[in-house]
C-alpha cells in the first residue's frame, strides 16, 4: 500500500487493523483473477522474491543467507532434533561448494537414484519425490529449471509447492546440515548432485523445520507436488481391476505409493523375512506383464527410497523366475543392482503390502479411456470451539453447528451407471486439514476428520441458504460419507450419486477441536456449489462488525441474537442477496457535510467505502452493505454526540442509495 492509502485506512471507522485486513482481502481477490497462486504465477512465500534476492547477491558479490530459515538449530527441529538432542551434536551447515569440487544441481536429468534417505524419518516424502522423477513435466513445475552452481551462482535456489489451493514459491539458501563432511539427510547417489537435498530443505522450511517432516503419508507429498487429489486402496479389499488401474495411472503420469501397516510402534521399520520394511513408504514405478512358462504373469516394480534393502522373494533381482522369461524382455526389465528398486509378482504385492495410494492429476483417467476435464470447487473453512466445531454424528447436540456446504448435481456422467430413469453423477470429495505439520512443535497433532453427504428432500431444495438445524439431521441419514474418521491430512472418496441437491458436512471426530480446512469437490459435470451461511445471511465478519460497533445482546442458542439500539433490529432475518454496483449507482449516492469529513481528517469517504467494502467486481454485496451501514451509523452517532456537546457545527446527513439492483 502507498503511504497515502495507509493514512486513509488509519482514519477509517474501526481503525487501521480492521480496514487493513479488508484491504488485504481485496488485494488478494483481485490478484487471484490475475493468476496469482497458479503454478505460472506462484505466491512468493514469506514475500521473498527469488529473482530480486538473487540479483541483490550478485551485485553485492555475496552468497545468499536466508534470514527466514537460518542455518541454526531451530531449522533442524524442536524435540528429537532439538538444540540439546544428541542427534544434533556435531552438525555443521555447509554449502555444496564446500563439500565437493564440482557441485551440480542436476546431473543428466533427475532420476529415482537421486533420492536416498538420510537420518530423517521422511521416507513418505522421498517416495513422493522419487515418483516425481518419472514425469519430467510435473518435476520441473516443482523444481524450476535454470538453477545452477556455475552460471550466476549466488547461493540461492527456489522450489514450488501446492498449498491448499495455491502454489507458493519457496526460496532457500544452499547451506545444508552435514556431519563429518557428509549430508545428514536426503542425498543423491552422485555425491556432487544436490537438487533433492535442496528440495527437501525448501519443504522443511515450508513446514517449519526438518523434524516436522518426520512421519506422514505419501499422498501428502503427492498432492503438494501436483495439486492433484489422492485415493487410497486397501489391497486386501481392492477392486478386481486394480492392476489395470495401476497401469492406467502410471501411463497418465499419476504418482503411486504403497506401504505395510504396523500394529505396534516396535514394528516401525521392522524387516520382514523377505526384506520388506514395515511402516515404510515405497514408490510404485512400473507395472508390466511377462510370459512365464507359457502363461502371463503380472509384475509391479517398487522402489525403496533408502536406495537399498530390496525384496528377496519371487521375481527379485536374483530370482530364478527370470530364467524362464523371453531374453529380450528379461534384459529390458531385470536389473541386478542393489539400488532399492525391484520387481515382484502382483499377487505377492497384494499379499505383502497393505495400502496403495494414487495421486490423480486428472482423476477421471482412472475410470475412463477418454480424458475429460473435471469441474473443481474449493472451499476454505474452519472449526472453532464454541461455534463451529461440532464433532461427528455421535454428538447430536452440536453436530449441526459444523460448517455446511451445498452442492447441486443436475447433469449425469458421460457414461453414467444406473437406470435411464435415475442416472448417476460422479464426484470426488476431499477434506484436507491445514497447517498441522507446522503446529507439531506446539504439541498439536493431526485431527481425526471425516465428512458426510445428505440428500436434501425435494420439498426443501432451493430453500437451504441458511444453516440447517439439529432437527434436519435427526430426520435424515447420510447418503454417502468418507471412510471412518482418521488422523490423516486429507480424507477423500469417489462416489456416484443420483441427481439432486446435497449438503456436505465436514467435521472432526470430537467436538470443540480448533482447526482450519479446505474442502475440494471434483465433479465430472459442472456442479452448482455454495457455502451455507451460519447466521441467516450474515457472514462471520459482519457479525463481528455488529458485536464491535453496536450495543449487542446475545441469547445463548448459537443462531439467535438480537441487535438493539439500531435500525437493524427491525430487519427481517431472511435476506435476499443483492449488490450495489458502485461505478453506476453509488458514484454520488453518499454525501457527507463538512463535519463528517472533519471526523475523517478530510479524507474522501466514497473512496474509503469502495476500498473497504467492495468486492472484486467493485460491487457491495449484502454483508458488505450491512457492515458499511453499521460503520456509517457509528460515525454519524459520534458526530451527533459532538454536536450535542457544542463541539461541532450543525450538519445534515444526506444518504441516497439509488437503483438497488437485486440479484
Amino acid at each position: 500500500l502507498t503511504q497515502e492509502a495507509k493514512t486513509e485506512l488509519h482514519h477509517t471507522p474501526g481503525g487501521w487493523s480492521g480496514m487493513s485486513r479488508v484491504a488485504a482481502r481485496l488485494c488478494q481477490e483481485r490478484a487471484a483473477t490475475d493468476g496469482l497462486g497458479s503454478n505460472k504465477n506462484a505466491i512468493k512465500y514469506l514475500k521473498q522474491d527469488y529473482e530480486v534476492l538473487k540479483q541483490q547477491c550478485l551485485q553485492a558479490g555475496t552468497l545468499f543467507k536466508d534470514e527466514e530459515f537460518p542455518a541454526c538449530p531451530s531449522a533442524l527441529g524442536y524435540q528429537d532434533l532439538g538444540p540439546y538432542s544428541f542427534k544434533t551434536q556435531g552438525i555443521v551447515w555447509k554449502r555444496p561448494t564446500e563439500l565437493c569440487a564440482n557441485p551440480q544441481f542436476i546431473i543428466g536429468g533427475a532420476t529415482r537414484t537421486d533420492v536416498c534417505q538420510g537420518k530423517l524419518g521422511d521416507c513418505w516424502l522421498l517416495a513422493a519425490i522419487a515418483s516425481l522423477t518419472l514425469n519430467p513435466d510435473i518435476l520441473y513445475r516443482v523444481v524450476p529449471k535454470a538453477q545452477s552452481f556455475q552460471k550466476d551462482y549466488a547461493g540461492i535456489f527456489h522450489f514450488q509447492f501446492w498449498q491448499y489451493g495455491e502454489w507458493v514459491d519457496v526460496v532457500v539458501d544452499d547451506r545444508l546440515p552435514t556431519r563429518n563432511g557428509e549430508l545428514l539427510f536426503v542425498h543423491s547417489e552422485e555425491r556432487n548432485e544436490f537438487w533433492s537435498a535442496l528440495l527437501e530443505k525448501a519443504y522443511a522450511k515450508l513446514n517449519g523445520s526438518y523434524e516436522a517432516l518426520t512421519g506422514g503419508s505419501t499422498m501428502e507429498g503427492f498432492e503438494d507436488f501436483t495439486g492433484g487429489i489422492s485415493e487410497s486402496y486397501e489391497l486386501r479389499r481392492a477392486p478386481s481391476d486394480l492392476y489395470q488401474i495401476i497401469q492406467k495411472a502410471l501411463r497418465a503420469g499419476s504418482l503411486l505409493g504403497c506401504s505395510i501397516d504396523i500394529t505396534t510402534a516396535a514394528e516401525i521399520e521392522a524387516m520382514t523375512s523377505l526384506q520388506l520394511v514395515k511402516g515404510h513408504a515405497y514408490s510404485v514405478t512400473g507395472a508390466e506383464e511377462v510370459y512365464y512358462r507359457g502363461r502371463p504373469e503380472k509384475l509391479v516394480r517398487l522402489r525403496n527410497p533408502w536406495g537399498k534393502c530390496e525384496w528377496t522373494g519371487a521375481w527379485s533381482d536374483n530370482a530364478s523366475e527370470w530364467n524362464y522369461v523371453d531374453p529380450k524382455q528379461k534384459q529390458a526389465l531385470d536389473k541386478k543392482v542393489d539400488d532399492g528398486e525391484f520387481w515382484m509378482a502382483f499377487s505377492d504385492f497384494q499379499r505383502q503390502f497393505t495400502r496403495l495410494e494414487i495421486c490423480n492429476l486428472t482423476p477421471d483417467t482412472l475410470t475412463r479411456n477418454e480424458v475429460n476435464k473435471w469441474d473443481l470447487t474449493l472451499f476454505n473453512g474452519q472449526w472453532r470451539r464454541g461455534s463451529s466445531a461440532g464433532g461427528c454424528q455421535n454428538y447430536q447436540a452440536t453436530y449441526w453447528t459444523n460448517p455446511q456446504f451445498k452442492i447441486r448435481l443436475d447433469e449425469p456422467d458421460y457414461d453414467h451407471e444406473g437406470s435411464l430413469d435415475e442416472p448417476c453423477c460422479t464426484i470426488l470429495v476431499g477434506l484436507m486439514q491445514k497447517n498441522r505439520r507446522r503446529q507439531k512443535k506446539m504439541g498439536e497433532a493431526l485431527l481425526s476428520i471425516g465428512y458426510s453427504l445428505y440428500q436434501i428432500p425435494q420439498e426443501l431444495e432451493n430453500n437451504t441458504d441458511v444453516h440447517v438445524n439439529r432437527a434436519f439431521f435427526a430426520r435424515n441419514k447420510p447418503a454417502a460419507r468418507s471412510d471412518p474418521y482418521v488422523n490423516l491430512r486429507e480424507v477423500s472418496r469417489r462416489m456416484k450419486l443420483p441427481r439432486g441437491e446435497y449438503l456436505i458436512v465436514p467435521s472432526t471426530f470430537e467436538p470443540y477441536k480448533n482447526g482450519e480446512f479446505c474442502l475440494r469437490v471434483f465433479s465430472e459435470k459442472q456442479a452448482k456449489t455454495q457455502c451455507v451461511s451460519f447466521l441467516d445471511g450474515f457472514n462471520i465478519n459482519t457479525c463481528r462488525e455488529m458485536i464491535s460497533l453496536l450495543d449487542v445482546s446475545f441469547e445463548c442458542h448459537f443462531i439467535t441474537f438480537k441487535v438493539s439500539g439500531s435500525p437493524l433490529q427491525n430487519f427481517p432475518m431472511r435476506w435476499t442477496k443483492f449488490a450495489l454496483p458502485l461505478s453506476r449507482h453509488m458514484a454520488g449516492g453518499i454525501k457527507f457535510n463538512q463535519a463528517v469529513l472533519s471526523a475523517q481528517g478530510g479524507r474522501n469517504l466514497n473512496h474509503l467505502i469502495i476500498g473497504c467494502f467492495s468486492n472484486l467486481k467493485l460491487t457491495i454485496d449484502f454483508d458488505g452493505f450491512v457492515a458499511c451501514m453499521i460503520h456509517l451509523e457509528t460515525l454519524f452517532s459520534k458526530c451527533l454526540c459532538s454536536e450535542a456537546k457544542g463541539n461541532s457545527e450543525n450538519f445534515g446527513i444526506s444518504l441516497s442509495i439509488c437503483y438497488i439492483h437485486s440479484i
